[in-house]
């Protein structure tokens, strides 16, 4: 059975026989197409050829269509469009949008940052289903098998791969969060009193000193540390009616204290001079240019550039 090969066809030639069956006519053809008449009839002969078919054959009333062009002609129409179709850019439609959007990430940055944008999603793509999948150890993993379409963290890949692509959504400093009946609440803490207080401390990897253990040691000190929990959402449970003093990020704590009354926040002593926190949106190259993501993408800017959260990014950081 004879078996054509597509790579020796000129699509090209597909717009030009779907104006000769419309017109039936070459000089008209020409026209539609704002061709030369010899160019389109120079056509014509190559479709003649690859079909094996005369295409348009000459009546009594001028041209008229070979029955193989008959059944071409309805056939044809539906592969342009479907070829159109593939060809043009996908736009999302929000209004429109179906399937499932699959998140991840520590509970820091799903807390804070994913409400404000479900309320968005539900808002303007209400049939779009919304996915919590639980972090894992290795979350970057998620992204890797395609699993999660977004990761938030402030962690970063064991190894920079170029498949990875990320937007800043977080840039936040460091304080203090203990019980209002604290000793060491409202008053400005020194460095002695930190260093001997009872701590808390939330260890997203289970392993390891934390960030200020690591710069007390540069100092020459070492704290306390009494309780080491898995997440940030806990930490109000422990630290109410508790002599324990947790060192969060400024964001997560005003979110504490405004939710909890109890609870107090207060500056860390002087002496540290730590480096502004940055919290991320990872995905996958592989979704970087999907309609549903790149739209997501979109509203998140949005939300950053006019909130409290996203002012103090620079906009150099949005996209990488």
């Amino acid at each position: 059975m004879f078996q054509m090969n597509l790579r020796s066809v000129d699509l090209n030639l597909l717009v030009v026989l779907q104006a000769l069956l419309e017109e039936r006519h070459v000089s008209k053809a020409a026209d539609k197409l704002q061709m030369s008449q010899p160019a389109v009839s120079r056509a014509l002969q190559r479709l003649r050829s690859t079909l094996d078919d005369p295409i348009l054959v000459r009546t009594a009333n001028g041209f008229d269509l070979s029955a193989r062009a008959v059944e071409i002609k309805q056939a044809l129409k539906q592969v342009l469009v479907d070829v159109e179709g593939i060809m043009q850019p996908q736009v999302l439609e929000p209004s429109k949008a179906e399937g499932v959007l699959k998140l991840t990430g520590l509970d820091l940055e799903l807390v804070l940052l994913m409400p404000a944008v479900i309320k968005v999603l539900r808002k303007k793509a209400p049939n779009l289903r919304v996915e919590i999948v639980p972090q894992q150890s290795e979350h970057f993993n998620l992204l890797e098998r395609g699993e999660v379409h977004f990761l938030a963290t402030g962690l970063q890949p064991k190894t920079i791969q170029d498949q990875y692509r990320r937007m800043a959504i977080i840039k936040t400093g460091h304080l203090c969060v203990m019980d209002r009946n604290n000793p060491l609440a409202g008053q400005v803490m020194a460095l002695d009193d930190y260093i001997n207080a009872s701590h808390g401390l939330v260890s997203i990897t289970g392993k390891g000193p934390g960030i200020m253990d690591e710069e007390l040691a540069k100092m020459g000190y070492q704290r306390n540390v009494m309780l080491r929990l898995a997440n940030f959402m806990s930490v109000p449970e422990y630290c109410i009616g508790s002599d324990l003093v947790f060192t969060l990020p400024v964001i997560m704590g005003e979110h504490i204290e405004s939710n909890y009354p109890s609870l107090v926040t207060c500056p860390l002593p002087a002496e540290f001079n730590l480096p502004k926190v940055k919290l991320y949106l990872y995905w996958h190259e592989r979704f970087h240019h999907d309609p549903m993501c790149r739209w997501v993408r979109s509203e998140l800017e949005c939300l950053l550039e006019n909130s409290s959260v996203g002012s103090s990014l620079k906009e150099d950081e949005f996209i990488r």
